[in-house]
């Protein structure tokens, strides 16, 4: 007997557990700054290189795509969230929300999506087309994936003493 993994199942526990892990990067971040005495916030917009973006956005960027991947792949209409956070507070509570969100699909809304065809519009006009395990495996999981990694690696390099176990996470 072979089990099979659902797009359900490739999605929104991965996902989730990318955001949560995330959200642990940021607690320890903000402890870390607040133990070496000084303010937190300068790590918001710490980047790894000045044509990069900072760790905020980093995070804004990780929680859209995790939002919006659920909501394509069953039909329908994600949240939107403007980018206005500027702590840790408000962060962590942007990834609670998304958390929460994308934990609140069943898995039967799934059923078919691997097929569905996703479009994701763009500024120019050329909106990009996907059927939905293209979309979930080459779009969505690479992109939350190099988000969730570039927020790590700017916090290690502004001296938060992270390991790879904080990357993958407890399980």
């Amino acid at each position: 007997m072979t089990d099979t993994l659902s797009m359900y199942q490739a999605s929104v526990p991965v996902l989730q557990r990318a955001l949560r892990n995330l959200k642990g990067l940021l607690e320890k971040a903000e402890a870390h700054a607040q133990a070496q005495g000084y303010d937190p916030a300068v790590l918001l917009q710490a980047r790894l290189y000045p044509d990069m973006l900072p760790l905020l956005r980093q995070v804004q960027l990780a929680t859209d795509t995790s939002k919006f991947a659920p909501a394509r792949l069953t039909g329908n209409e994600s949240p939107r969230f403007d980018d206005v956070e500027t702590s840790f507070a408000e962060l962590h509570a942007r990834l609670d929300k998304v958390i929460d969100y994308v934990g609140g699909f069943e898995p039967a809304a799934f059923d078919g999506s691997e097929s569905r065809t996703v479009t994701l519009p763009s500024r120019n006009g050329n909106d990009r087309q996907f059927d939905g395990r293209s979309y979930l495996l080459g779009f969505v999981l690479p992109n939350v994936f190099f988000h969730v990694s570039t927020a790590y690696a700017i916090l290690r390099h502004n001296g938060v003493p992270l390991g790879k176990l904080d990357y993958l996470g407890a399980r």
